[in-house]
């Protein structure tokens, strides 16, 4: 009983093998009868013309005897029928005519009552004897009565057949219905409602009510797996609170670390235009994410490349001033119970001593190493705080990479612009000072040997035209470093040229700048500055010009620089003899390694033009030859 009990196929299978059973049995047993019944017809027939051979035998008897041959032919043939259908085979070969055999024994008996009784009394009623054949008559009336019992006990037992039959398949679709309804009943208890139950476990679960519970208490399969889904449920709501927990931990990780990621964006943009003051642009960054990130102190030191020693230049809650400390006003680095005094500590208690643990992160640009980030901390850190981290240290690392380069190219700018400075003045001022001290010496050498005054005045001419040129050449210097240090760029410097000498000529000067920005350096930005106001002045003094137009471009890696008018032109391309301006003007040319080419223009007028490659340019091809 503990299968049925148990399985619920167990079950399902029994009442199927149980109600085939049954049919199989109903079916079996109808055919089992109606095997039997065959015969049972013909037997019934068979007996009942042994009345009708009976009443013929009687009526043959009762004629009158006018032809006593034909009379006793007529009883020999039906007498003769008689015993063929009572010998039928419909009768004596069947296994047993009733059930209980007492038709058996009652065609027994009429075979003997035949053969003894009714045979002799036909024989002798033959003759013809009136009292014989009523004997015979008589004994036929019996023997009549005998055979309508014998066929009364077959239909009777044809009966009893066709009742049990009934009975049978009653009794079997009763049975089968009962069993029909206990499997309905069991399938609806045991299959369709826990099945009901778990789909609507299974809709609550997809509806994230894990708090649902199938209500199935039977020990079968549906049984188990109800209980097994009630667990399943049970651990999905566990673990779905655990998923849940930890994506709300997850978000607002991701959001601290966002915060600290916009903290580092907006602290990088300080660094980089906070110039060389750290304690300013870093401190407030580094101490907002010491409170975001439950870390600190934070402590840079950076690394000296001449004596390999790493000075700390900042520390957040910190509990002294450094020694280095160049702002005495400054309270970036110390503790708030540190800054009233400013100076000296006011309590031993260390903040460091609370954070033992500390991680060292190198501040590296490729292999050059600028200095270490130390972290204390008291938890461990997590891989994304530790990437937070790392990002920290190369945001510093660019800025203060970039924050020495900047250094190093100011001061190399600087040198570059003493450097140009001492240049110009040695080609143009110095020279002419060179020139005007040959011409005092020349005159104190005629004034000691009495030279006749007349001579002596075309000395001071050249000494006059000497000193006016050294002037022109100290104000042109003047003018170009102006624009050069005042204006930001190349652009900037031309057009304040253009502007000057359109006022000084009287008509716009026509522009035109073509060039990529910070492609040229800072001597040829003065080189090309100088080579356009030098031929601006030779327009405004010699040209006589109306019209004027300066022109810069960058084509085929090479610059372009065109001054043209349209004025009287020249009288030919060679410099002519003393002529500082355009000798200064080739002269800077080559020292950009540029062409400056001098030629008058076909519809009147004259043009300077300077062609070269710049220094980046051929930087460029170098580097890829």
């Amino acid at each position: 009983m503990r299968p049925l009990h148990h399985s619920l196929v167990v079950r399902i299978v029994a009442l199927l093998l149980i109600i085939g059973s049954m049919a199989i049995a109903s079916i079996s047993a109808t055919i089992f009868i109606a095997h039997r019944s065959q015969g049972d017809a013909e037997a019934i027939n068979v007996a009942g013309s042994l009345r009708l051979y009976s009443a013929q035998i009687s009526q043959a008897l009762q004629q009158a005897p006018t032809n006593s041959d034909e009379r006793i032919d007529a009883i020999n043939r039906v007498t003769t029928r008689f015993s063929e259908r009572l010998a039928s085979p419909a009768l004596t070969d069947r296994p047993r005519l009733s059930s209980n055999g007492q038709a058996d024994a009652t065609l027994t008996s009429l075979n003997e009552q035949w053969q003894r009784d009714i045979t002799p009394l036909i024989e002798r009623a033959k003759e013809g004897d009136s009292r014989d054949i009523q004997r015979a008559i008589t004994g036929l009336d019996g023997f009549i009565d005998a055979i309508d019992d014998f066929v009364t006990l077959l239909e009777d037992h044809n009966q009893d057949k066709i009742s049990f039959l009934t009975q049978l398949q009653i009794w079997c679709l009763v049975l089968i219905g009962l069993l029909l309804a206990v499997a309905l009943y069991d399938l609806r208890t045991h299959l369709i409602m826990p099945l009901r139950h778990l789909i609507q476990l299974s809709q609550e679960i997809g509806k994230r009510n894990f708090a649902y519970r199938a209500s199935v208490n039977s020990h079968d399969e549906l049984g188990q797996l109800g209980q097994t889904f009630n667990q399943m449920a049970a651990e999905l709501a566990t673990s779905y609170q655990e998923l849940e927990s930890r994506i709300l931990h997850k978000q607002a990780e991701l959001e601290r670390h966002n915060r600290a990621l916009q903290i580092i964006h907006d602290g990088s943009r300080v660094l980089y235009g906070g110039g060389n003051d750290l304690c300013s642009s870093a401190a407030p960054m580094l101490r907002e994410l010491e409170a975001l990130l439950d870390i600190g102190p934070i402590t840079l030191s950076l690394h000296n490349l001449h004596d390999n020693s790493d000075m700390e230049i900042l520390a957040t809650h910190s509990l002294e001033r450094p020694q280095y400390c160049r702002d005495l006003d400054c309270v970036a680095c110390l503790e708030p119970t540190q800054r009233d005094s400013r100076d000296k500590l006011q309590s031993p208690a260390s903040r460091i001593d609370n954070h033992p643990q500390l991680l060292e992160l190198p501040i590296t640009v490729g292999r050059l190493t600028l200095g270490y980030l130390t972290i204390g901390y008291s938890s461990p850190i997590s891989d994304s705080t530790r990437q937070l981290l790392n990002t920290l240290s190369g945001q510093l690392a660019t800025a203060i990479y970039l924050q020495q380069r900047i250094e190093e190219q100011q001061q190399l700018s600087l040198i570059k612009e003493r450097t140009i400075i001492a240049r110009e003045l040695h080609d143009s001022l110095a020279q002419s000072l060179s020139y005007l001290k040959m011409q005092v010496a020349r005159l104190e050498r005629m004034q000691a040997k009495a030279v006749p005054v007349e001579q002596q005045n075309g000395v001071m001419g050249d000494l006059r035209d000497g000193l006016n040129s050294a002037y022109r050449q100290l104000r042109e210097l003047l003018s170009t470093f102006r624009l050069s240090l005042d204006k930001p760029g190349l652009q900037a410097a031309l057009q304040q040229t253009v502007d000057e000498f359109s006022e000084r000529l009287g008509f716009p000067i026509t522009f035109s700048y073509a060039v990529p920005p910070h492609l040229l350096s800072a001597n040829e930005d003065v080189h090309i500055l100088q080579i356009t106001r030098e031929a601006l002045t030779n327009t405004l003094k010699h040209a006589n010009a109306q019209w004027a137009g300066v022109s810069l471009s960058f084509q085929q890696a090479e610059l372009h620089l065109a001054i043209e008018d349209d004025g009287i032109g020249l009288k030919t391309s060679a410099s002519p003899p003393m002529h500082f301006g355009l000798i200064i003007m080739r002269d800077r040319a080559s020292h950009i390694n540029g062409t400056l080419t001098f030629n008058n223009r076909p519809n009147g007028g004259a043009g300077v033009y300077l062609c070269f490659t710049p220094q980046t340019n051929r930087l460029i091809k170098e580097a890829r030859l």
